[in-house]
C-alpha cells in the first residue's frame, strides 16, 4: 500500500534523542533471538513484555520499510528500497500486522499504567486499523501528484532530504537503493495495469498532473538531472579522497543514466500512452468498487473519530458561513467600500499584498520567525531543542506541491526542521498569510509538535516516529488560534490571513466530503472554494486535486482543532483559576501524537488531578 512506503502519517509528518542503529537490533532474519520471543518468557512483568514487544515491532517495521527507516534516522537500510508491489508483499504486510495484534492482545492491559497504558491502547488500535484497511485496493493507484514514490524518491536523490551523502559508502548505498526503486517502479506499472482490469484507476485530472512530474526526470544529460545534486556536493567533500571521488562520479553518473532515467522514462511512457486513455471522469472514492466503505474508513483513519460524511459536511458549511461573516468585519475595519467578492478581488489583484521575488518571501518569513520566537514563552513551558530553517520548495516538485509544508528534523540532531514555502507562483503566497502560515507549519505548530515528540525521553519508537493526521494537523490549526494570545494579528490584514487559513480548512470539510461521498465534480469543488475565499485560482486547483488524491486527509485539520479546543474549553470551565494554559499545552504535546479519544481521556484525568492539587 502507498502509505507503507513512508510508514505512519504525518507525517508525511515526522532532535536531540539519538536512535540506536538497527544493525545492532533484532531483525526478521534472527527472529529466534527477537524481543518478541523474549517478551513471552516467564518472569517478565506486563510493562516489560509490552516494551520489548514494541521495540521488536519497530525494528521489524524498519526492515519492512527501509525508506521510512532512513527518514527516522535508522540508517542500516540506506541501500535498500521497499519491496515491489505484489500479492506476496501485501500478504507479508498483512501477516505482520496480524502477528502483532495477536501479541498485544496477549498482554494484560489492566496491569499497565501511564505511558505503558497509552502505548498499549494506541498500538492495538493501529494494528486493528491497518488490518481493516487491507480490505481496500489502494495499491492499484500507487502514484499521485502529492505522495507518489516518484516525488519523494527524487527528494531523497537530490541530496536535500533525509538520505545522507557524507561518505563514499553513502553514495554506494544510494546506487543500490536506486536499483530497488527501479524494480518498485516496474511493480507500480503492473499494479496500475491490474487497476485498469478492476476499474480502479486514477481520475484523468490527476493523471495529467503525474505525467509531467515523471517526464521532468527524463533528461538527456545526467548533469541536468535532480539526481546529480549529490555529485555537485561531492566536489567540496573533504572526507573523501580525490581518487574515490573520481570512482564515485563515474559509477554514480552511470547509475543515473542506466537505472534512474530509464525507470522514470518507462513509467512516464506507460502513464502517457497506456494508462491515460483509461483514466476516469469521476473523482471521488464513492465512484469506485466498495467506494462508500473505503471513504468511511478514510474518515476513521484520518480523524480517529466515529463521524459520518454527512455530519462533517454540515459542520463545514456552518464554519464557512461563520468565517465569511468574520471576513466581512475585516473588510469594514480596513474601510473597503465594495462587496465581499470585490474585497476578495482586491486582495488577489493589488500588488501591495504580494512579493516580487523568492528571496523576498524567504526573508519575510525569517522575520516572522524571529517575532514568534520572542512571544511563545507566554503560552508554553516546553520547547523543542531542534531549530528549523525556512526554504523554498525545490523547483522539480513546486508546480504540484502545496503552498507550504514542514519536514521534521533528523532525530540525531544532524539536520534541522524545514519550513518549506512554495514560491512557484508568488500570487499564491500573499503577505497577509505570513503570520498564520508560520505559526501552523513551524512554531508553535508542526515544528513544536513533531520535534518535541522526537525528543521525549523513553517514548516507544513507534510513537516517537509515528503520528496521527488529526493530532498533527489539529494541533497546527489550534496553534494558529493562539496568535492573538501571543500578541500577533494586530494588523487587520494579518488577521484576515488567519481567517483565510481557517476558511481553507472549513472548506476542506465541505469539499472532501462533497467529492468522495456526495458525487461532486472537480469543477463543483473549485467553484465552491472560489466563491468562499480569495485564494488564487492555481492554489484552489492544487488544493482540490490534493483532496481527490488523498481522501479524508483534509478532514483532520478542522476536526482535530475542534477536538483540542473543546478539551481546553472544558478544562478551563472545570479548573477556573487553577487552569494554566502553559501546563495544558504541555499535556497536549508531551506524550506525542495520540488518537483523539485517547488524548481526551488523558486530559480529563489531568483535570481531575489538577482539581486535587
Amino acid at each position: 500500500m502507498k502509505k507503507q512506503l513512508l510508514g505512519a502519517s504525518v507525517v508525511l509528518l515526522l532532535s536531540a534523542c539519538q536512535s540506536n542503529s538497527i544493525s545492532s537490533q533484532p531483525t526478521l532474519e534472527n527472529a529466534s533471538k527477537s524481543a518478541l520471543a523474549s517478551a513471552v518468557q516467564a518472569g517478565q512483568n506486563e510493562a516489560q513484555r509490552l516494551n520489548l514487544l514494541l521495540e521488536e515491532y519497530f525494528n521489524e517495521s524498519m526492515a519492512l520499510n527501509p525508506v521510512y527507516a532512513t527518514f527516522v534516522g535508522e540508517y542500516a537500510y540506506n541501500d535498500k528500497f521497499n519491496e515491489p508491489i505484489s500479492e506476496a508483499s501485501r500478504a507479508k504486510d498483512l501477516a505482520f500486522e496480524k502477528k502483532y495484534l495477536a501479541a498485544i492482545k496477549a498482554i494484560d492491559a489492566d496491569k499497565l499504567e501511564g505511558q505503558d497504558l497509552l502505548s498499549y491502547q494506541i498500538f492495538k488500535r493501529d494494528r486493528e486499523m491497518a488490518i481493516l484497511g487491507s480490505r481496500f485496493d489502494d495499491y492499484l493507484m500507487p502514484l499521485d501528484q502529492m505522495s507518489g514514490v516518484h516525488n519523494y524518491f527524487a527528494g531523497l536523490g537530490s541530496g536535500s532530504s533525509a538520505q545522507p551523502f557524507n561518505s563514499a559508502q553513502d553514495y554506494y548505498n544510494f546506487e543500490q537503493r536506486a536499483k530497488g526503486f527501479a524494480l518498485y517502479m516496474d511493480s507500480t506499472i503492473e499494479a496500475m495495469r491490474e487497476g485498469i482490469e478492476k476499474q480502479v484507476v486514477l481520475p484523468k485530472a490527476i493523471i495529467e498532473k503525474v505525467i509531467p512530474q515523471l517526464q521532468a526526470h527524463v533528461v538527456d544529460d545526467v548533469k541536468k538531472s535532480v539526481f546529480y545534486g549529490p555529485l555537485t556536493m561531492l566536489e567540496s567533500n573533504e572526507q573523501i579522497s580525490a581518487s574515490e571521488k573520481a570512482k564515485i562520479t563515474a559509477s554514480y553518473s552511470k547509475m543515473i543514466e542506466q537505472v534512474i532515467i530509464p525507470a522514470f522514462k518507462k513509467t512516464y511512457e506507460f502513464m502517457r500512452d497506456e494508462y491515460r486513455p483509461h483514466g476516469r471522469d469521476s473523482v471521488g472514492l464513492s465512484a469506485l468498487p466498495n467506494g462508500k466503505a473505503w471513504y468511511e474508513y478514510q474518515i476513521a483513519e484520518n480523524t480517529t473519530l466515529s463521524l459520518s460524511a454527512e455530519e462533517i459536511h454540515e459542520y463545514g458549511q456552518q464554519e464557512v458561513a461563520r468565517i465569511l461573516a468574520e471576513m466581512k468585519k475585516v473588510k469594514e475595519t480596513v474601510g473597503f467600500k465594495g462587496s465581499l467578492p470585490e474585497f476578495f478581488t482586491f486582495l488577489k489583484e493589488d500588488e501591495q499584498f504580494y512579493f516580487k521575488s523568492e528571496q523576498e518571501v524567504v526573508d519575510a518569513y525569517e522575520g516572522v520567525k524571529a517575532k514568534i520566537n520572542s512571544r511563545v514563552g507566554k503560552l508554553f513551558e516546553v520547547f523543542p531543542k531542534a531549530d528549523y530553517e525556512v526554504r523554498p520548495v525545490e523547483a522539480f516538485r513546486a508546480a504540484s506541491s502545496a503552498g507550504a509544508s514542514y519536514q521534521n528534523p533528523a532525530p540525531d540532531g544532524s539536520r534541522p526542521g524545514i519550513f518549506y514555502i512554495n514560491t512557484h507562483n508568488l500570487k499564491a503566497q500573499p503577505k497577509f498569510i505570513m503570520e498564520t502560515l508560520s505559526i501552523h507549519e513551524a512554531s508553535p505548530g508542526h515544528h513544536f509538535q513533531i520535534a518535541i515528540q522526537q525528543e521525549v525521553e523513553g517514548l516507544a519508537k513507534f510513537r516517537k516516529f509515528g503520528g496521527y493526521t488529526v493530532f498533527a494537523e489539529g494541533w497546527a490549526l489550534y496553534a494558529e488560534s493562539l496568535g492573538k494570545e501571543m500578541g500577533l494579528f494586530t494588523d487587520p490584514y494579518q488577521w484576515y490571513g488567519r481567517l483565510v487559513d481557517e476558511q481553507l480548512r472549513a472548506m476542506r470539510l465541505v469539499v472532501d466530503t462533497g467529492l468522495h461521498a456526495m458525487g461532486w465534480s472537480r469543477q463543483q469543488a473549485i467553484d465552491f472554494m472560489a466563491a468562499n475565499s480569495s485564494m488564487a485560482a492555481s492554489d484552489i486547483e492544487s488544493e482540490v486535486e490534493r483532496y481527490i488524491s488523498i481522501p479524508g486527509q483534509a478532514l483532520a485539520y478542522k476536526i482535530g482543532q475542534r477536538a483540542i479546543r473543546d478539551m481546553r474549553t472544558k478544562a478551563e470551565a472545570a479548573l477556573g483559576d487553577k487552569f494554566d494554559i502553559r501546563k495544558f499545552h504541555t499535556q497536549i504535546l508531551i506524550d506525542g501524537a495520540l488518537p483523539m479519544p485517547v488524548l481526551q481521556a488523558k486530559v480529563e484525568q489531568w483535570v481531575k488531578e489538577q482539581k486535587k492539587a
